[in-house]
């Protein structure tokens, strides 16, 4: 294997779960107390390119690999849209006065 491959390795893999993770709740947050569930449905769905499990179904599946640099650019937009278009904090704090 070359250097460029999608070979999976421990820090890759943990670096996918937790930033898996961390879209996933952004797009649950999105989905419960946004105003826009669609908005948070589609984060959701985007999340699920960074579970390692997740992109092993789509090379087994497709023969190929989500590529790093897509992934780079897909965590870039979610947190752009989250955070800058979004307006995330806002809505955890609507989250947090619902409890």
């Amino acid at each position: 294997m070359n250097a460029t491959s999608n070979a999976s390795t421990p820090i890759s893999s943990l670096i996918g779960w937790l930033f898996g993770l961390l879209a996933l709740a952004i797009g649950i947050v999105n989905t419960f107390w946004g105003n826009d569930p669609g908005f948070g449905l589609f984060i959701i769905a985007l999340s699920l390119a960074f579970f390692p499990p997740v992109n092993a179904f789509i090379k087994a599946k497709a023969g190929f690999a989500i590529p790093r640099i897509v992934k780079w650019l897909l965590g870039f937009f979610i947190l752009w849209a989250s955070l800058g278009v979004g307006e995330l904090f806002d809505k955890i704090d609507l989250m947090m006065a619902s409890f």
